[in-house]
């Protein structure tokens, strides 16, 4: 027996290191868009709170406002500043719904394109085996 190290050992060994690197790297990728993805589901989240806030003190202040304008019945008292009131808000929540209704960056396009890649590379391989 020789100390000269098997070539198919060394092989089998060097291909589980890159095997190891290569899903370590995906793995990293993930957690990065991850990361990003919650970021934005957050950002998306605290939005659609300020949205109900905003309906539901326009609700409020228009059946105050609404309340108001029965029991007056016609003077001018305090019912249009809550009406006015409840206007406002409701062009808050608009507002609002329109920047949610933008679209946003695709999620995981990072690791779409690497695993594109992947295959790619994987089916150039296999096609010159």
């Amino acid at each position: 027996m020789s100390d000269v190290p098997d070539p198919e050992a060394t092989q089998a060994s060097s291909l589980r290191e890159s095997a190891v690197e290569f899903i370590s790297a995906r793995m990293e990728l993930l957690a990065l868009e991850s990361r990003e993805a919650g970021q934005q589901a957050a950002k998306r989240g605290a939005m659609a709170a300020i949205i109900a806030g905003c309906a539901m003190t326009a609700w409020f202040t228009g059946i105050a406002g609404l309340i108001g304008w029965v029991a007056a019945a016609g003077d001018f008292p305090w019912h249009f500043a809550a009406i006015g009131a409840a206007v406002l808000h409701l062009a808050i929540a608009g507002v609002i719904v329109a920047l949610l209704r933008k679209p946003s960056a695709p999620l995981f396009s990072l690791s779409k394109e690497e695993l594109l890649k992947d295959r790619q590379w994987l089916l150039n391989l296999k096609d010159k085996s």
